[in-house]
């Protein structure tokens, strides 16, 4: 019952997706809306797999600048959110300062990031730092903040330190909050790389968006828009992964349950 269950809800939005391409494919073909404004799906992908070799070195630019400044996020976060979680007054300091930073919208500042570092990686990776620093942030702080004060009492009681209380208890039980933020900062990594060569480049996706938008080669800009999107998507399953390897305690209880209703 349950797999039965678990099938439909594939099925129902891939169908649905797939009675949109239809639909968006028979508009491109009867020319209700012209080529260039919207190209229809197999155009599109015709053109992508046309242009991978001209993709290829800007795919990989791109991935380098994301991966860089999404790892410096990650770790730039976890020493913030130990600080605060255990020094109450840095907390107060610095939280609101966090919160009023996702306040500025990064496509604003980024010229100022290319007056400052020049046009090389460095200011897309720290445009990436500062989108996937904030998810990660108050995903785990939230997470360190939520552990049970009566397990908290009992290691305390037992003589546990502060190293001991983390690394027994409290990061165990942020991990789930953790890698939610993980996830949400690895979909808005490719995008900061992207926002970040749209203020200028040489060499990345959205360097060659922008090329192909002056051409108004709209099919070249949906192509590169897949390529972002499955960046995205493939960035999220090593996250999965690594996220199943870190916690196999959780997926092997789901499974024992899973096993139990059937």
């Amino acid at each position: 019952m349950k797999k039965s269950g678990s099938i439909e809800n594939k099925l129902i939005p891939i169908s649905f997706f797939t009675i949109l391409i239809f639909i968006w494919e028979l508009v491109a073909r009867l020319e209700l809306v012209p080529a260039y404004i919207l190209p229809g799906p197999i155009r599109i992908i015709k053109t992508l797999f046309m242009n991978l070799p001209v993709l290829k070195e800007h795919i990989i630019v791109t991935s380098l600048e994301a991966i860089a400044g999404f790892v410096i996020s990650a770790i730039f976060a976890i020493a913030i959110c130990l600080l605060m979680d255990s020094i109450t007054i840095v907390k107060k300091a610095i939280y609101p300062l966090i919160i009023v930073s996702q306040t500025i919208p990064i496509i604003t500042i980024a010229p100022l990031f290319a007056i400052w570092f020049g046009f090389g990686y460095l200011p897309k990776v720290v445009i990436v730092v500062l989108v996937c620093f904030f998810p990660i942030t108050i995903s785990l702080l939230e997470g360190l903040s939520s552990v049970d004060e009566d397990l908290l009492n009992l290691i305390k009681s037992m003589g546990a330190n502060k190293i001991q209380t983390y690394k027994m208890v409290k990061l165990p039980a942020a991990m789930p909050s953790f890698f939610s933020g993980l996830k949400i900062a690895g979909t808005y990594s490719i995008m900061g790389a992207t926002i970040g060569e749209w203020v200028g480049g040489k060499r990345g996706l959205g360097v060659y968006m922008l090329r192909v938008k002056h051409s108004f080669a709209t099919d070249k800009v949906f192509a590169t828009i897949i390529v972002i999107t499955l960046l995205s998507i493939l960035l999220l399953k090593v996250i999965g992964i690594i996220e199943r390897k870190s916690m196999p305690w959780i997926y092997k209880q789901e499974l024992e349950n899973t096993e139990e209703y059937k």
